[in-house]
């Protein structure tokens, strides 16, 4: 299965996916340390997105999450690649200045299509999302 969307960060990489149906913060959301979701009561919580095709909807929060991000790729605990439903400003800026490939805007909704445990390449060039 191969989901067409748009490039937002390009770049090629794969791994294993964790989808999520809840949005995330970078910034008190993430511990940036370990790459696990420490946001109380997010649906996710207590699971490491380091080296996953991490799969949410949307960023949320404050403008300093980008470099959360940046520091996690930095430390290696950052995914290898994200996939949103519509990516927002600030999530965007965190992949661009960390490589990330990032694709949004699929052809079908990431969040029912996609289920953790697969194994996705993201071609951020093409805005692709292939199931492995």
């Amino acid at each position: 299965m191969i989901l067409k969307g748009r490039k937002v960060v390009g770049g090629t990489d794969e791994g294993e996916a964790l989808v999520s149906k809840d949005p995330v913060s970078f910034y008190g959301g993430v511990d940036p340390d370990t790459g696990i979701i420490i946001e109380p009561g997010h649906v996710l919580c207590g699971k490491c997105i380091t080296g996953k095709v991490f799969v949410f909807p949307t960023g949320k929060g404050s403008t300093v999450g980008s470099y959360v991000i940046y520091r996690m790729k930095k430390q290696e605990t950052a995914p290898v690649a994200i996939v949103n439903v519509e990516t927002e400003a600030i999530l965007a800026t965190g992949c661009v200045i960390s490589s990330i490939p990032l694709v949004d805007k699929l052809d079908a909704d990431p969040i029912k299509t996609l289920k953790t445990g697969m194994w996705l390449r993201v071609v951020g060039d093409k805005g692709l999302v292939e199931v492995l």
